[in-house]
């Protein structure tokens, strides 16, 4: 077999599955490169104890939080579909104010040097392959498009019901949540699974969860020019001796190297890896990192500041799909016209495993979890230059990593707690430790994104507007690495998109062609 690609792409999660299920119509040859193996189909899969406790699929090794330097396990996951495989498949289109500057507490979020416009028919194919469910105009926030969701909202339970009609009562905007998941219309109507509560933190037994792995590489591994190895890890790009081009991939597998070679390659590991990757490819032409002539990259690391809180139903809360609500209300401001503070939806169902583990000293934890309702609650974490990703001299990863808008952070969770009484729930509220502790630290990284980040101007960005490097002439990025600014809403819509937009200017490219009826999603068996 040939060592010589069409294109390279690394990394198999929302951007890299997504990148070669457009191209793979083309009939380029396409290598993927991925550092994981297939995570295992099995029914552990669905194991609170197996996934949170024992961290069964937890494969990401640790890294040093740089500050004290304390080793931490991060929530990475290296498998075929990347973090999508345990990811909670909410997927949001940033807002089209987030594309322009908008003034925080900590300071202003700078405008992306595209706008909303340039995204949304890409935002719309990726709802489409992705089969989002969801409804326009409830969501306040809602950015404008023409194109309805191609799948009608999963129904809540009778007690997320009552909470929508509570919240509605008391003048906010409740909505359905735009889920990623693959059921037939029917069933959406009564329950979108019948044994799984979460998707949050999980895999997927029954492939209902729409991760790439199921929507983009297994589809995309039927056409023969498309390879995938498994177990892979990338360890260097190295250039020809212009420093202008790739001109060889290294990889380790089973302790040996091996090299690739590409007319293209596409660097999509995650907002860390990547840019951990390109610091360790520094060479004689590119002394402080690949492409890190403007010394941004690995830089502007944002993670959100995301919390995870349990709730307590006054009345028992049966619910089995719970994570169908979620509310914007205090997204742009808070509610008086001060800053923004970000958003809130419903997490999975905690049961009485995690409530056990959450609470250790609680009497009777199943009473607890019969009554428990879960949220997630996510501020806007600005792109400080001091948040870095680090790589000493044997490659090992380190992270830099500074919180921003903690205290619109902390005037959302006392929104949170001010609603329920409304929402007929206790006073009392639980962080949720399955998510290592209440508001996510350092080890919360599954939201990382910027460190990569692109823009017209070679001085301030590593990635031109098409995510190709300035300073390469075939290198890409089209993981979150590329983000200006991180917005208040999930990643991997707007990593999804991109990645489409990306490849259709690869398309062009290569001089390449995609058959008019390959044009659309490829079915998922």
């Amino acid at each position: 077999m040939s060592d010589h690609y069409d294109v390279i792409v690394i990394g198999s999660g929302a951007g890299g599955g997504t990148l070669v299920h457009a191209l793979a119509p083309t009939g380029k040859r396409i290598l993927l490169l991925e550092r994981g193996g297939r995570l295992p189909r099995e029914i552990e899969n669905w194991d609170p104890r197996a996934v949170w406790l024992d961290g069964r699929y937890s494969n990401s090794g640790t890294w040093t939080d740089a500050a004290t330097g304390k080793r931490f396990t991060p929530k990475q996951h290296y498998y075929v579909g990347g973090n999508t495989k345990v990811y909670g498949a909410i997927l949001f289109r940033m807002r089209e104010r987030d594309f322009g500057a908008v003034a925080h507490v900590d300071g202003v979020s700078p405008a992306w040097p595209l706008s909303y416009t340039d995204f949304e028919p890409y935002y719309t194919r990726a709802e489409q392959l992705y089969r989002v469910h969801g409804r326009r105009g409830v969501d306040p926030t809602d950015p404008p498009t023409a194109s309805p969701y191609p799948h009608p909202p999963i129904s809540h339970e009778p007690r997320i019901a009552q909470l929508e009609s509570d919240l509605t009562r008391i003048g906010l905007h409740p909505f359905p949540l735009p889920n990623g998941i693959l059921m037939d219309e029917e069933a959406m109507q009564t329950s979108p699974c019948v044994r799984c509560a979460t998707c949050d933190g999980y895999p997927c037994l029954t492939n209902g969860k729409a991760d790439a792995q199921t929507i983009c590489v297994e589809p995309a591994l039927r056409h023969p020019n498309v390879t995938l190895l498994t177990d892979a890890r990338v360890t260097r790009l190295e250039t020809d001796p212009s420093g202008r081009a790739i001109d060889r991939v290294v990889v380790e597998r089973d302790g040996v190297r091996e090299e690739y070679s590409a007319d293209i390659v596409a660097v999509a590991g995650g907002a860390i890896n990547s840019a951990a990757l390109l610091l360790r490819s520094a060479s004689d032409t590119h002394p402080a990192g690949l492409g890190n002539g403007s010394g941004v990259v690995g830089r502007h690391l944002m993670m959100h500041n995301n919390s995870s809180l349990i709730a307590f139903s006054t009345v028992p809360n049966p619910t089995k799909f719970q994570k169908t609500l979620g509310i914007n209300d205090y997204y742009f401001d808070d509610g008086d016209g001060g800053p923004p503070l970000g958003a809130m939806q419903m997490l999975g169902k905690s049961n009485a495993t995690l409530i056990g583990f959450d609470a250790p000293e609680a009497e009777d934890p199943a009473d607890l979890a019969r009554h428990a309702m879960d949220f997630w609650l996510t501020t806007e974490d600005l792109p400080l230059p001091g948040n870095q990703v680090l790589v000493d001299g044997d490659g090992a990863i380190s992270l830099r990593y500074t919180p921003t808008n903690l205290d619109a952070h902390r005037r959302l969770r006392e929104k949170f707690t001010g609603l329920l009484s409304s929402i007929r729930c206790r006073e009392e509220v639980l962080e949720g430790y399955g998510y290592r502790g209440g508001r996510l630290g350092i080890s919360g990284v599954a939201h990382q994104n910027g460190t990569v980040r692109f823009g017209a101007d070679p001085a301030s960005s590593a990635l031109d507007r098409d995510c190709r490097m300035h300073e390469l002439d075939n290198l890409y990025v089209v993981d979150s690495s590329f983000f200006v600014s991180s917005s208040a809403v999930n990643p991997t819509l707007t990593i999804i998109a991109n990645a489409l937009r990306v490849a259709d200017h690869l398309v062009d490219r290569l001089d390449a062609h995609v058959p008019a009826q390959r044009a659309v999603p490829v079915g998922v068996s």
